[in-house]
């Protein structure tokens, strides 16, 4: 071994504390710099793979077939922009049987003569494709299981039709729940309900949803009857969302992470160089040049970051797993994997920014004179803070206090290092507790549980069929309400029925939630607009207006429900349940076309001062005779993808936590070592080992109290950027009550979060320097 290389691994050995620190700081870098940019990347895989093999369309219409004709609609696919278009696609939607069961949920179906062509290549995933009348092929995912042989009737259309599943095919763009023969969904439309043409377009650029929409000006100006459109952003936005939520606050740790390398590499580096300026003259006697002795510290750091990043990249692939397992089998896709190419641009780039910093801190080290290194001993200057000194001697606080508290003013640099590093942990802390904060208030939109009670329609008995083909108890809404009027404690309540209809231009379904009595109180999060006041009015979620096109204000067709229904948008709510396609409406809007909604779950809200479990059995014992029970209200469970988010979130804070703490360790090791003198001094004066702690923990007060004076904004406004993108990756728009998640006592025991990682990281150099024996201490230069 080389004579640098003796110096380089003698440093590695004989500095612990620093190359622990070195290397614990890449790791939680390259950790989460891997995971954040694996994810990054893979979010959007599936989908672009499957869109480009199958030509996805960019846009998908449809035109009222009772308002234009099929010539007209044909024309727009020549409008400017249009690459390739295919249709008109007769389109209906229609609501089908199970051979002797209950109606399923409705369906869109559209009339294709095949499954290929120039837009939207649909992938046949079992079976065949439907070729003559009597044969429907279903979406693989659609609301049916697409079971081959299987028989669906119409009974509500003339000749109630039966048609076999020969067939289930995948559309990368949603473009339909089921196909059929164009002859087949003629016989599926009625003069009342004559349906609609489907149109599919690739424009030359759709990349952005600014060009989507002047391309569906563009295709739709000359024929005015659109019922629905889709974009294929909207498609690839609900593909992408399980991973893209992740990347927003796995960014954000991976750049302070990146930060933390810069600052804590530096601060080592030059504090090694400064405690070791008589170590770096003796290299330079005994012949080493300027370079190799910056080559040296530079590889006292390269060493232990190279370890960190090798255990890192480990951690960002052991860490991805749970969350990408989670996209596996997406339109035919393989089980998704870290890109080769994400590790080796981590791990260049953050062993590039070690060698970068540990270069510029050690470049001190190369332009000393060896006279004036051999000169300096270890001795710390004196000159520094002396003016804190007198001022902390006029305070009424005892000797090794005042001593303390001086130390940042005679090292400021350092003190600067320590309370960035300080900073950073305190920014993490507040904004993981935000992030908490914020979840568990989507989770309590999400579950909408302001009610003391609810009483909740039976669930569907098993069968033969699945939950389709079964019977169940259908009480009577009436009584149960006669039930709840008739408990002195009840003090207002209302009850939701759900139903299933279809929107123009979305395959699948949408879930309509009918309200009666008033639902305000019932613990529904408003984003924008307001809660519905009369019929024909409704709320609906985020992602459903961006998936339709729609703003608050405009009207939406409701589909499938045995007549037509139209409502107008008034409000936007926060509810990311079924992907957000849902539709909030008072029950009387749904009357004329969906008058027995018997699957009601009544929401009772009790007098103040009741028992709540004493109402509950008292309430139950009128219930009994209709086949339903009263249970307390209580919130949903949280998601896997909270849970996820909360124990990734947790993970990498306290790595960054327990690398500010090393970073002060570090620091006040290197203080105590180059004031060993001192300390022998204090302790032949009088001072005593539990005074020498003080003194030392003292001295990282001031420090970890502006560091988390600091940091606690910085996290603040790192929760109030991470969090609306983390909702937009989620295709949510989160209001104020979701982002104001901060109270002010909060905030102060946050900023003593700081302190704490401060003293923290002093405790372990501040025993060190009690145990010192005095002679020692005196002895040592």
């Amino acid at each position: 071994m080389s004579a640098l290389g003796r110096v380089v691994r003698s440093g590695v050995g004989r500095r612990r504390v620093q190359t622990l620190v070195i290397g614990l700081t890449a790791m939680m870098a390259v950790a989460a710099s891997v995971l954040g940019g694996s994810l990054l990347v893979v979010s959007g895989a599936p989908f672009d793979d499957a869109f480009a093999r199958q030509h996805g369309a960019h846009l998908s219409v449809d035109f009222d077939a009772a308002r234009t004709s099929a010539e007209q609609v044909k024309a727009t696919g020549r409008a400017d922009g249009v690459a390739a278009a295919a249709g008109p696609f007769r389109a209906v939607s229609v609501t089908p049987r199970l051979h002797g069961s209950a109606d399923a949920w409705p369906m869109t179906v559209v009339g294709r003569a095949d499954h290929d062509g120039a837009v939207d290549d649909l992938t046949l995933t079992a079976g065949r494709w439907a070729t003559r009348p009597g044969e429907i092929v279903l979406n693989t995912d659609a609301s049916l299981f697409p079971t081959l042989g299987l028989e669906l009737t119409f009974p509500g259309l003339p000749g109630a039709p039966t048609l076999k599943v020969v067939g289930a095919a995948r559309s990368v763009t949603g473009s339909a729940d089921a196909w059929v023969t164009p002859s087949q969904v003629t016989e599926l439309t009625t003069p009342d309900r004559p349906g609609s043409y489907q149109m599919l377009y690739r424009f030359t650029a759709a990349d952005t949803a600014a060009r989507v929409s002047a391309s569906r000006k563009a295709v739709t100006a000359e024929v005015k009857a659109v019922t629905g459109t889709q974009s294929w952003l909207t498609a690839r936005a609900s593909a992408e969302r399980d991973t893209a939520l992740y990347v927003p606050f796995l960014l954000a740790f991976g750049v302070l992470g990146l930060v933390m390398s810069v600052l804590i590499v530096g601060n080592v580096v030059a504090g090694t160089v400064g405690a070791g300026l008589r170590r770096i003259g003796i290299l330079k006697a005994i012949g080493f040049t300027p370079a190799q002795v910056v080559r040296a510290y530079v590889g006292q750091a390269l060493i232990p970051a190279a370890v960190g990043t090798a255990l890192g990249v480990l951690a960002g692939h052991l860490l991805a797993v749970p969350v990408m397992s989670q996209t596996e089998d997406v339109y035919g896709t393989t089980s998704l994997a870290v890109a080769p190419w994400v590790d080796a641009a981590v791990v260049a780039g953050v062993l590039g920014l070690v060698v970068a910093t540990a270069w510029a801190s050690a470049w001190r080290a190369g332009r000393l004179r060896t006279v004036d290194a051999l000169a300096v001993g270890r001795t710390a200057r004196t000159d520094r803070g002396r003016w804190a000194a007198r001022l902390a001697g006029r305070l009424p606080v005892s000797r090794p206090i005042a001593l303390g508290l001086t130390r940042p003013f005679a090292r400021p640099a350092r003190a600067l290092s320590m309370g960035t590093a300080v900073l950073f942990g305190a920014a993490a802390i507040t904004f993981t507790v935000g992030m908490g904060a914020s979840l568990a208030a989507v989770t309590k939109a999400k579950a909408h549980d302001t009610a003391d009670v609810t009483v909740a329609a039976p669930l569907p008995e098993p069968g033969p069929d699945g939950p389709i083909g079964t019977t169940r108890p259908e009480p009577d809404p009436a009584a149960v309400a006669a039930a709840i009027d008739a408990q002195p404690a009840t003090r207002t309540y209302y009850s939701t029925a759900t139903a299933r209809a279809t929107v123009p231009g979305v395959a699948g379904t949408t879930a309509v939630v009918a309200f009666t009595g008033d639902a305000s109180w019932g613990g529904y999060t408003m984003v924008s607009g307001r809660w519905i006041a009369e019929p024909g009015e409704a709320v609906v979620p985020t992602a459903f207006l961006t998936s339709t096109g729609t703003h608050i204000g405009d009207t939406v067709t409701l589909d499938g429900l045995g007549k037509v229904v139209t409502v107008r948008i008034v409000g936007e709510v926060l509810d990311p349940r079924d992907d957000g396609m849902q539709v909030f409406t008072d029950a009387e809007t749904l009357a004329p076309a969906h008058p027995d909604l018997t699957d009601t779950t009544q929401h009772i809200a009790v007098k103040s001062g009741t028992d709540v479990a004493t109402y509950v059995n008292a309430l139950n014992k009128s219930l009994k005779p209709l086949g339903v029970t009263a249970r307390i209200g209580q919130a949903e469970g949280g998601s896997d993808m909270v849970v996820t988010l909360n124990a990734l979130s947790a993970l990498l804070t306290l790595m960054l936590v327990a690398v500010a703490a090393l970073g002060v360790l570090n620091a006040v090791v290197l203080d105590t070592r180059e004031r060993v003198r001192e300390l022998g001094v204090h302790k032949a004066l009088g001072m005593t080992p539990r005074q020498v702690i003080t003194m030392v923990v003292t001295s990282v007060i001031v420090t970890g109290l502006a560091g988390g004076a600091l940091g606690v904004p910085l996290g603040v406004t790192l929760h109030g950027w991470v969090i609306p993108a983390m909702g937009h990756s989620a295709g949510l728009d989160l209001p104020d009550s979701v982002l104001a998640v901060y109270h002010a006592a909060e905030l102060a025991l946050l900023v003593l979060g700081g302190l704490l990682i401060a003293v923290l990281g002093a405790l372990l150099p501040a025993s060190w320097a009690a145990r010192v024996r005095t002679a020692t201490a005196l002895r040592t230069e």
